[in-house]
């Protein structure tokens, strides 16, 4: 544990430190660890040990935390898990930063602040939207489950760092009063916060709940006790007859309208009272508004600074020390590369994964496939090369000239093979020079053979063309 213990083992969940307790229960921090290196850290509630050993409360104990787990809301802290292990039972909930409400009113009285209307409000309205939510809350046919919680109290109400209120402790508390009752004929509990009908053992529907958060919205807003006696029957007799004056009267700035939220909801007749949770938080947000939720979480660290900083710091430290690794049955540490073992030819190479042999059919046909691909490429290239292929020259001979009469000399012909070759060509035999044949073309037109003069005196055109296809301007004409 993080006071130097070693933690305890509670199914998949390791048991560390308590963070709180109470009456029925302490309250530890704990840590579920998964394969793949998964873990999550997690608030561990453990049963005094009177109440595990006790079949009848075990049983009701178990039942009511299998309805609570059907409650989903933001303003609910989850059930996770319900584990029993050596004689004890342990209900798993989700691990939030904050304090209890309790706690944060007791430091603002002391410091001469009480909080702010708007945040008493912003809390308030959080727990009841997360009690209607349980009051509506069905099972996995749709079936109404009628979850009352019985036991709303500043204890019960947990408001985080993140500004948001959750309410806590579904189903332990009916599943406790349910096995008093049974066994002693008689109710225990926080007889302050109680309806009348549960007091006098009547049937207990929502408007308990309804009744019980008016009496916490009361006592917040004006920083005092609501029910108050030197023992339980005198507060039982406060709660039964004591006439309620308005919170106004305690608190000179709060506004007739929130007088009338607060004493609607603390009616004696639960059928004076609001219908739902949701409808009185509603009411409450409508007449006083409500707070950021940066604002909320700012007064809780400025409330309860030294415990939250202390936790955090024990948070931190279990999760660095009992965070799993990441090697697990389902994801084996990968293999040491070769270059970097001693011993090479102790590798152990893992089979391949080879596809099934193909069917003879389905080989001839790929083979098939694969030659008139082939055979397309190939024609493709050639008929590419012969179409960027320029035309071949014409073959030298013996004369000066060419078949078509265009004189082409050897020695040139040896120049244009020897820029073709990665080596040097013989130098070229010596020849007479020849005058220069003009380009040769593919289809050459045909010569118009030399051209006679024309007469002096015609100068239509002024010029003639010779035999060697020169120009010639007709002297008469200039």
């Amino acid at each position: 544990m993080t006071d130097g213990t070693s933690p305890r083992s509670v199914g998949r969940y390791l048991l560390f430190g308590e963070i709180a307790a109470g009456g029925m229960a302490t309250v530890h921090l704990g840590r579920l660890g998964g394969p793949a290196g998964f873990a999550r850290t997690v608030a561990i509630k453990r049963l005094h040990p009177q109440f595990a050993k006790d079949p009848d409360f075990v049983s009701m104990f178990l039942d009511e935390a299998r309805l609570a787990a059907r409650i989903r809301h933001p303003n609910v802290v989850p059930t996770l898990d319900v584990v029993s292990a050596d004689g004890e039972i342990f209900l798993v909930m989700e691990y939030v930063q904050g304090a209890s409400l309790s706690k944060l009113l007791r430091a603002a009285v002391a410091e001469g602040a009480p909080p702010e209307a708007w945040i008493v409000a912003t809390i308030m309205s959080g727990a009841l939207h997360g009690l209607h939510a349980a009051h509506e809350a069905t099972g996995e046919q749709g079936d109404p489950l009628e979850i009352v919680h019985r036991d709303v109290s500043p204890q019960n109400i947990l408001v985080g760092t993140d500004g948001v209120a959750r309410v806590l402790d579904f189903g332990v508390a009916k599943a406790v009063g349910r096995l008093q009752t049974t066994r002693e004929g008689r109710v225990k509990g926080k007889f302050a916060y109680m309806a009348p009908e549960q007091l006098y053992q009547r049937g207990v529907t929502r408007q308990a709940d309804v009744y019980a958060a008016s009496v916490v919205t009361w006592e917040a807003l004006t920083g005092t006790r609501l029910f108050q006696g030197d023992n339980e029957a005198a507060i039982v007799t406060a709660v039964l007859h004591e006439k309620i004056p308005p919170p106004s009267t305690i608190a000179r700035h709060l506004s007739p309208d929130v007088d009338r939220v607060v004493m609607k909801g603390l009616e004696r007749d639960p059928a004076l009272r609001y219908a739902t949770a949701r409808e009185m938080a509603l009411e409450l947000e409508r007449c006083v508004g409500t707070a950021p939720a940066s604002e909320v979480g700012a007064w809780v660290e400025s409330l309860a600074y030294g415990e939250l900083a202390e936790r955090a710091a024990r948070v931190a430290a279990l999760e660095s020390t009992s965070s799993p690794t990441l090697s697990s049955p389902l994801l084996p540490a990968a293999p040491e590369p070769a270059e970097m073992r001693s011993d090479v030819s102790s590798i152990a190479v893992a089979p391949l994964t080879v596809s099934p042999p193909r069917r003879p059919r389905e080989r001839l046909a790929v083979l098939a496939g694969a030659l008139v691909a082939a055979a397309l490429l190939i024609l493709a290239v050639a008929l590419l090369l012969l179409r960027d292929q320029p035309p071949p020259p014409a073959p030298a001979s013996a004369g000066p000239s060419s078949p078509q009469g265009s004189a082409v000399p050897s020695a040139t012909i040896v120049s244009v093979q020897a820029t073709d070759l990665p080596i040097a060509a013989p130098p070229p035999t010596p020849v007479t020079a020849l005058p220069a044949a003009p380009a040769q073309r593919r289809h050459p037109p045909p010569s118009p053979g030399p051209a006679k003069p024309a007469p002096a005196g015609d100068c239509d055109p002024p010029y003639w063309i010779d035999e060697n296809g020169h120009t010639r301007y007709k002297p008469a004409c200039l």
